[in-house]
């Protein structure tokens, strides 16, 4: 099950890890965000070796500005504590989403 992250520290811990991090920046009004939950999760347990994080972005202000998140859901993917280059996958898109962590696993 994805972790929902409650600190900046928490979420600078997580992604700098060294393992493939996928973050799902959501609120709860937001009702795509809610439409994709049910399958990030299954992805969660489809792909163990990632990490899953989901951050609330309406207790998370500060954290969603200084990643610049502008739309919601905004899937942001990490590696060694950097945002990997032109991987995100915006709205809830589930194909998209998997398509982009198998590319990243190399599984494509």
């Amino acid at each position: 099950m994805p972790i929902i992250v409650d600190s900046q520290e928490q979420f600078d811990k997580f992604i700098s890890n060294g393992k493939l991090v996928i973050v799902d920046f959501w609120a709860d009004w937001c009702g795509p965000c809610r439409m994709i939950t049910p399958k990030f999760d299954e992805l969660s347990k489809t792909y163990p070796e990632v990490i899953f994080l989901k951050v609330n972005t309406d207790e998370h202000e500060k954290l969603m500005h200084e990643q610049e998140i502008k739309s919601l859901p905004t899937f942001r993917f990490f590696k060694d504590g950097k945002t990997i280059k032109d991987a995100d996958v915006i709205g809830a898109d589930p194909r998209k989403l998997e398509k982009m962590i198998k590319d990243q696993l190399g599984l494509s």
